[in-house]
């Protein structure tokens, strides 16, 4: 019995390896061992955390300066507060006022071709650890092609925020990196929305979303930025992002991280 015992914990060992999924956890009686209780309660203390911490908008917005894109305007949404902001998702949408000239009149019109905006999302923690590396890995794939206007900050943010930001920038297509939903495997893991001619009133229909880039167990950044630039220029050349633009970039890449065609509820 111990002998088939100790097989059964190697399968599960190596099994293991393969994914952040708890699988084989065992049992002590009618329970989970000790063990593996304290393992998930870490882990979903973790997920909350990423949720509630406060991004440090000041750091982040030096270490996106310093990759050269111009000086990096910070932009609120309407909700006042993390509290407000995860009961209200409609306040993290809009901007901080009802006139989006008034919310956003120190962000330069650039009519660049691309604009960054950097939302902390449901992990603000996502941000502050993969943005500034997956901003510059996004610099190196598209600045030799396309011109990009200086970054800006968004908080309490979700996704159709970008599109507001993205108007008064006047740019043609919008890069939104924002912190994705923590789960109980991952609580830093950062999506990317793109959305082609932006403006108030796109829906998800109408992104295109990369998601899982957390490295070195998730999509990694220059992967990621492989397949925005395929998308950009995808995007150009139909007219419109969304469901009618698909991915042709992860043929060498498939399990690396998951892309999907349409936005996934931020």
């Amino acid at each position: 019995m111990g002998s088939d015992y100790a097989a059964e914990q190697r399968f599960w060992q190596e099994l293991r390896r393969t994914t952040q999924a708890r699988i084989g956890l065992g049992r002590t009686g009618d329970a989970l061992p000790t063990g593996r209780v304290l393992e998930f309660r870490a882990a979903h203390a973790a997920a909350r955390d990423a949720v509630h911490m406060p991004l440090g908008v000041t750091e982040l917005a030096e270490q996106i300066t310093g990759l050269g894109l111009g000086d990096v305007a910070h932009v609120r949404s309407r909700a006042c507060d993390r509290a407000e902001y995860l009961r209200r998702p409609d306040l993290g949408r809009v901007p901080a006022t009802s006139s989006a000239g008034e919310a956003m009149s120190h962000v330069p019109h650039s009519g660049a071709e691309i604009g960054f905006v950097l939302a902390d999302g449901l992990s603000p923690r996502a941000l502050t650890d993969h943005g500034p590396a997956m901003v510059a890995a996004l610099i190196e794939e598209l600045a030799p092609r396309y011109s990009i206007a200086a970054p800006v900050i968004a908080t309490q943010a979700r996704v159709a925020l970008g599109d507001h930001i993205a108007e008064f920038m006047g740019v043609a297509t919008v890069v939104v990196l924002i912190g994705e939903r923590p789960g109980l495997s991952v609580a830093d893991s950062l999506g990317i929305y793109l959305t082609h001619l932006p403006r108030p009133g796109r829906t998800d229909a109408d992104r295109n979303c990369i998601s899982n880039i957390h490295p070195p167990d998730g999509l990694g950044y220059a992967q990621a930025a492989k397949v925005v630039a395929g998308l950009v220029s995808g995007a150009r050349l139909l007219g419109r992002s969304g469901v009618d633009l698909k991915d042709t970039s992860r043929t060498d890449a498939v399990g690396a991280g998951e892309i999907i065609s349409i936005g996934a509820g931020q």
